[in-house]
């Protein structure tokens, strides 16, 4: 940090396996990948290269390669994923995977219809030499599913080898976890956690308010994803109490009150 403050709160060294802030890539250019790096680098853990992005993207290997030196996990978008499960293609996948040097790995099933156990059946052979994350939830609105469902297929996946479970919202934030409006399933979340460690949870909060509300419920050190590539450090700025909707999180009482303007 370029100075001192006091009542931040701490957030783990990297690599770290919570307060993870996953970027979400939609296509940047090898130069705004550098310059990206020059002033996130150390805020990043996570890049996904959004849904089918990597087929059209210029110089993808070089891409790649540069996250990956800056110590980033990268992995393909889940709906690239699908792409291949739905032409039978899971071994050219994986060989993609070898091709491009990607030792992380998104299986998803948002977009299709896939058994929960050939989807846990995909997470675990591919967590044999990957980092496996596995995003639960469908993308398509108003489709509605069981909170005691969600628990089920997300402790499955995480038995089954994957890394972190990722809650599905979508780069729009207004399905799964979230309403039409953007708004947080309340009901839904709280019985997630209340039967999935928090840690093992990563949760899509594209929108700058999903990110205050799961700042305020669970603290500077959530796992956040579906991030925008300017959105990093206001993010990060969030999550420390630099920022006016997390202003007064982190003070003490007696700084507290000087909410009141004037005081």
């Amino acid at each position: 940090m370029n100075y001192t403050l006091p009542f931040i709160p701490e957030r783990p060294a990297q690599p770290r396996n919570s307060g993870i802030t996953m970027m979400m890539d939609k296509g940047l250019s090898i130069r705004q990948v550098e310059d990206y790096l020059s002033a996130n680098k150390e805020l990043t853990d996570v890049v996904k290269l959004g849904f089918g992005t990597s087929y059209l993207t210029v110089n993808i290997e070089q891409k790649i390669k540069l996250y990956k030196e800056a110590g980033m996990k990268v992995y393909l978008g889940g709906t690239l994923f699908e792409a291949f499960i739905v032409r039978n293609m899971f071994e050219d996948y994986i060989r993609l995977l070898d091709k491009l040097k990607l030792d992380c790995a998104e299986v998803s099933d948002g977009s299709i219809v896939m058994p929960h156990d050939k989807k846990c059946e995909y997470i675990n052979t591919l967590a044999k030499n990957h980092t496996v994350l596995s995003e639960v939830g469908s993308k398509e609105a108003g489709i509605i599913i069981h909170p005691a469902k969600w628990v089920s297929m997300m402790n499955s996946e995480l038995s089954a080898g994957s890394w972190k479970v990722i809650a599905e919202a979508r780069e729009s934030g207004n399905v799964g976890i979230y309403r039409a409006n953007g708004n947080a399933h309340t009901i839904l979340i709280n019985k997630i956690l209340a039967k999935v460690k928090r840690d093992d949870i990563l949760w899509e909060a594209p929108q700058k308010a999903q990110q205050v509300w799961f700042i305020k419920l669970l603290g500077a050190n959530v796992n956040l994803g579906n991030i925008s590539y300017d959105d990093v450090i206001p993010l990060e700025t969030l999550r420390l109490g630099l920022r006016g909707d997390t202003f007064f999180s982190y003070l003490p009482a007696e700084l507290n009150k000087k909410k009141i303007k004037g005081e």
